[in-house]
Formats: C-alpha cells, sequence, structure tokens
C-alpha cells in the first residue's frame, strides 16, 4: 500500500529533544530573611514528586584563592558566608528536587581560570525564587536579564537529516530514497508467485521464469517509486520540507514534514499519486498492444498494467492512511472549515474499511469475483487470502489510529510556546561561588545560571543536576564555571519559536537546558527541555 503523510510527532530517544530528563530540579532559599521555596508549583500537577537525589557526582576543585568570598550587591567588604548564617540555605533535595539524578549524569567540568570580572547586575525584582522547579507560564512573563547573548539573533538551529531506515538508492529532487529490509522478503514473495503464473502461461522458459519475475518484482517498485515521487514532487512545490521516501512491504511511504495550509493544497497533494499510477497503467498497456500476446514481453507489461491499476484503485479508497482518505479528509476540512473534522472522518471511514477487507477480500476471492473459481481454490490458498486480509487490514487500522494521533498532536503543538516555558535566569561570573549564584538567583526570583564574561556575554549554562551533586557545605568553594555546559549555537533558541518549529529546533541539538534569546541578541531566560515535555503531556491530556 502507498500511504504518504508527516512526522512532527517527538520521539523518545537521542533524537528528541523532549526525552525525559532525569536531572534534578534545585531550588534555593535564604535561611533566615528569605522565604523558604514552597512545594512544586500547582500550576504543574504532572511534574514527579520529590525524591531524595541520588547518585555521585565529581565535587569541583575549589575555586582560585582560599577564601570563597562572596559578594552581596551591596558595598560590604567580602567575606567568608556560613549557609546558615548569611548566604542562602541550599535547597533541601527531599523538598524541592523532583527527579532523582542518575550516576550516569555528567560530571561537573574543572573551573576554568579567569580573572574577577565586574560585577554583572542581576534582576532587581523580589519574586521568591524556586530554582530548579518547573516553568510556570503565568509568572515566567516577567521582566528578563538584559544581557547580550554574543551571537545577534536568535535563530533556530538548522535540523539534520535522520537516519535512512535502509539502503540508500538515490536522492531524486534532493530527497533520499530507502529501500527497506521488508522489501526482499516482499520481492522474494512476488518473484515466487509471479513466478508459479508464469508456469502456465509460459512452460517453455523453464527455470527462467524466476528471473522474470525478479524483473517484474523490480519494475513493480519502480513504479511504486513513481507514484512516491509525485508526492514529493508535489509536496516541494508547495513548500513543505519532505524528509525521504522509503519503499518497504506492502509499498511505499513519502514522509511529509508539516501539514498542508489549505485544504485545495491537501486534496491535490493525495491525488497525484494514484494519478500518476493510472497514467502508468495506461502507459503499460499501449505499449502492450505493440507486442505479441503470449511473449514474455506481453506478459510483463500486462502484469504491470494490472498492478498498476490496483494500486491507483486501492489507494483511492476513501479512508485513512490511503491517499482517498487524504482526499476526504480535505473535502471534509473544506466543508467545515476545520482540519481535524477532517481527520476524525477520514480516520473512521479507514476503520470501517479495515473491517471490510478483513472479511470481504476472502470471501470475494472464495466466491470467484477475483477470477478463480471457488472449486479450483485449494485450503492453501484460503489461508494465504485470508492472511493476505489480515495483514492488509491491520494496516489500514494501524494508519488510521496513527493519523488521529498525529491531528491531535499537531492540534495542540501551537500551545508550546518558548516564551511561556522559559525560566528567569541570572547572569554570573565564571569566579562566582556557587552559594552567591544560588543566593542572587533567589534574590532575583530566577530559576536558572547562565555564566558569561566580563562583557556580559554567555559562555554556559549551569547544569542543574550539577548543582543538586554539590554537598552543602561545599558550594561556597566551588566555582559555577565547573559546574556548567558550554554553548554551542544549537543551544540558543529564539523566544520567538512555537510548536512545530520549537520541538524542530531541539530535536536537532538534544540538550537539557537551552539558552533562549530575543531578537535583539538579548537573554530572555533557560528552557528545560524537562519543562517542554511536561507541558506536551498536559496538552497531549487535554481533550480536542
Amino acid at each position: 500500500m502507498d500511504e504518504s503523510g508527516g512526522s512532527g510527532q517527538p520521539r523518545s530517544g537521542t533524537d528528541e529533544a523532549t526525552e525525559r530528563h532525569e536531572g534534578p530540579q534545585a531550588s534555593t532559599g535564604p535561611a533566615a530573611d528569605a522565604p523558604r521555596p514552597g512545594p512544586e508549583s500547582p500550576e504543574d500537577p504532572t511534574g514527579p514528586k520529590p525524591t531524595e537525589p541520588g547518585g555521585s557526582t565529581e565535587t569541583p576543585q575549589p575555586a582560585e584563592g582560599t577564601e570563597p568570598a562572596t559578594h552581596h550587591p551591596s558595598d560590604e567588604s567580602p567575606a567568608t558566608h556560613h549557609p546558615s548564617d548569611e548566604s542562602p540555605a541550599t535547597p533541601r533535595p527531599s523538598d524541592e528536587s523532583p527527579a532523582t539524578p542518575r550516576p550516569s549524569d555528567e560530571s561537573p567540568a574543572t573551573p576554568r581560570p579567569s580573572d574577577e570580572p565586574q560585577a554583572h547586575p542581576g534582576p532587581t525584582d523580589d519574586t521568591p525564587s524556586h530554582f530548579g522547579a518547573p516553568s510556570d507560564p503565568e509568572t515566567t512573563g516577567a521582566a528578563r536579564t538584559l544581557a547580550k547573548s554574543g551571537s545577534g539573533k536568535g535563530r533556530p538551529p538548522r535540523r539534520e537529516k535522520g537516519p535512512g531506515g535502509g539502503l540508500l538508492m538515490g536522492r531524486p529532487f534532493g530527497v533520499p530514497v530507502y529501500v527497506a529490509p521488508s522489501w526482499f522478503l516482499v520481492a522474494a514473495l512476488i518473484t515466487w508467485v509471479f513466478g508459479g503464473q508464469l508456469d502456465r502461461v509460459l512452460p517453455e522458459l523453464g527455470a527462467l521464469r524466476y528471473l522474470v519475475s525478479l524483473f517484474f518484482a523490480v519494475a513493480f517498485y519502480a513504479s511504486v517509486l513513481v507514484h512516491e515521487l509525485a508526492h514529493t514532487v508535489a509536496a516541494l512545490r508547495f513548500g513543505l520540507p519532505v524528509r525521504r521516501i522509503q519503499l518497504q512491504f506492502f509499498g511505499g511511504v513519502s514522509e511529509i514534514e508539516k501539514e498542508s495550509e489549505t485544504p485545495g493544497r491537501e486534496f491535490v497533494l493525495a491525488f497525484v499519486g494514484p494519478l500518476l499510477s493510472l497514467v502508468l497503467s495506461g502507459v503499460f498497456y499501449l505499449a502492450m498492444q505493440t507486442v505479441e500476446p503470449g511473449t514474455v514481453p506481453g506478459v510483463l507489461l500486462g502484469g504491470l498494467m494490472i498492478s498498476n491499476l490496483i494500486v491507483a484503485v486501492f489507494n483511492l479508497l476513501p479512508g485513512l492512511p490511503l491517499d482517498g482518505g487524504r482526499m476526504l479528509r480535505a473535502v471534509v476540512w473544506k466543508i467545515t472549515g476545520k482540519p481535524m473534522s477532517g481527520t476524525i472522518a477520514a480516520a473512521w471511514v479507514g476503520r470501517a474499511l479495515a473491517v471490510s477487507v478483513l472479511i470481504g477480500l476472502p470471501l470475494l476471492t472464495q466466491s470467484g469475483a477475483l477470477g478463480d473459481a471457488s472449486e479450483d481454490i485449494g485450503g492453501m490458498d484460503t489461508v494465504m487470502d485470508a492472511l493476505l486480509a489480515a495483514i492488509l487490514a491491520a494496516i489500514i487500522w494501524t494508519g488510521a489510529g496513527n493519523s488521529l494521533r498525529m491531528a491531535r498532536l499537531r492540534e495542540h503543538l501551537p500551545e508550546l510556546r518558548a516564551r511561556a516555558l522559559t525560566r528567569r535566569a541570572v547572569p554570573v561570573e565564571t569566579s562566582t561561588p556557587l552559594s552567591e549564584a544560588l543566593r542572587r538567583a533567589n534574590d532575583a526570583g530566577a530559576r536558572a545560571l547562565v555564566v558569561v564574561d566580563a562583557d556580559g556575554q554567555p559562555l554556559s549554562l549551569v547544569r542543574e543536576a550539577a548543582i543538586v551533586g554539590v554537598p552543602e557545605h561545599r558550594r561556597p568553594w566551588v566555582a559555577v564555571s565547573g559546574l556548567a555546559q558550554d554553548l554551542t549555537d544549537g543551544m540558543r533558541v529564539s523566544a520567538e519559536l512555537a510548536g512545530e518549529d520549537l520541538l524542530d529546533a531541539l530535536r536537532a541539538n538534544p540538550a537539557t537546558e537551552y539558552l533562549v534569546v530575543e531578537e535583539s541578541g538579548e537573554i530572555y531566560g533557560v528552557l528545560s527541555a524537562a519543562d517542554v515535555e511536561r507541558a506536551f503531556v498536559k496538552a497531549m491530556a487535554r481533550p480536542s
């Protein structure tokens, strides 16, 4: 069978930025004069329960110098602060940490030596801080730190090509074409079945009939490739990216990464595939008229004509995931103005079609409506027909369900906005002790730390897992630079990203935290992959 459709659903794995973030979420609060951070925000009921952090994290060496002097924004002289006195109380992981760190988390890097930079002004608001807690879209819209990002406008990173999933055959129109391993199984099956038919039509071929059958199998799948290329060319014409074409069991798939913007384009995009199959069927019919019947060319051309006709008719059936289902979806979308309504209608028609194939195909074969007399059908043929019907029905039913889930995902994707999910961040210098950095974050109502140089240019992001891994009594002696992850271009995302664009940017560069920047280049805050995942789960849980 043939199906073509989008791939915007986030996967869990190494290429998904919405993978489960298992690093701990630390929070800080002063012990005496500042309010203790409360439990996880009630706005995020799906967040995990607090647990005692475990795992081991290598303790970084003390910052330069022997005294872990911390500096308040006021002009007090530097002094060593005990966690129980002037410096803020470090987070109690059993109260604030929503996840248990794994021993496999990255160990803090060795602090980089640097000169003492000028103190960078932090935020001035007095909002209570829950450092490391899940981001709350209702409160993250406050004023952000206006440090420069040093990279100009925040542009989403370019998405990398995913793995092929088969043997690469070429790149027509710049789109990779892969042959899945299952194709070789189908090619062998076609060779065996068509070879048996050739034995009745051209018995003089002998063993050469299997070579002719193999050629037919390759030519048939070349026709399927033409069918898929029709979808691909139409998608590219409409500005829709195509990830790949894959020839596999029962046909091919064109993986179009975005939905059509209008029902008219959706209809055209779906119809061009069956149309090309009908055209090929006509071409093979005309070519068959030029050769002698009962010869190898005549039999091959006749088989290709019939097979392409079957592909066209089957794909025009009005049920998802078939092309006819997408055409039905476009019609309902046009009538109702709601793409989701079209998807629901076409998906349920597809499920009804699956049941019809499961029951009707064996009955049609048994009755002789497909060309065989019932008395000539043996027990093995009946079993094979039932097995074929079950496989086709399962493919159609599963594809219809997947189409429903994909439509629901796309419907809720716009709710994921980088600006709403970003945590407020405080810039700190490379040599700032961790205890002092956490105190500044608490005073500013921030939940993230960005390490900057003397000019305010961001260098790295302090990792939450590394913070919780540092014992409380060691924090005045540990520089934030030793707990930070260096920024790469892919870790800078625009605050304007939302929906699929946001997921594409995170998927292209998997990380636990990202620096969110304004179009002007100013730092907006830090985006946690765990916050994106929680928001995604909440959005998917809402009824459509």
